[in-house]
């Protein structure tokens, strides 16, 4: 959402740089920053249901009495 947004182009070294201004005001610049967003959330969601499904097994493998981790 914040490369479509208005305080996108409200940056400081794009101000200072107007070639940097050039680069970061590109639609296809602004789609691979949203594009690399969206993959680092599904990863991140990715993570966490790896570690919630990891701990539901360690802690059923310990009702069952066997005394060990896994």
């Amino acid at each position: 959402m914040l490369p479509w947004s208005a305080f996108w182009e409200q940056n400081y070294f794009a101000d200072t740089w107007p070639v940097l201004r050039a680069i970061v005001t590109n639609n296809f610049v602004r789609g691979a920053v949203s594009g690399l967003g969206v993959v680092n959330l599904v990863a991140g969601f990715a993570d966490l249901a790896m570690v919630l499904t990891t701990r539901g097994r360690r802690d059923d493998s310990l009702r069952e009495g066997s005394g060990r981790l896994p």
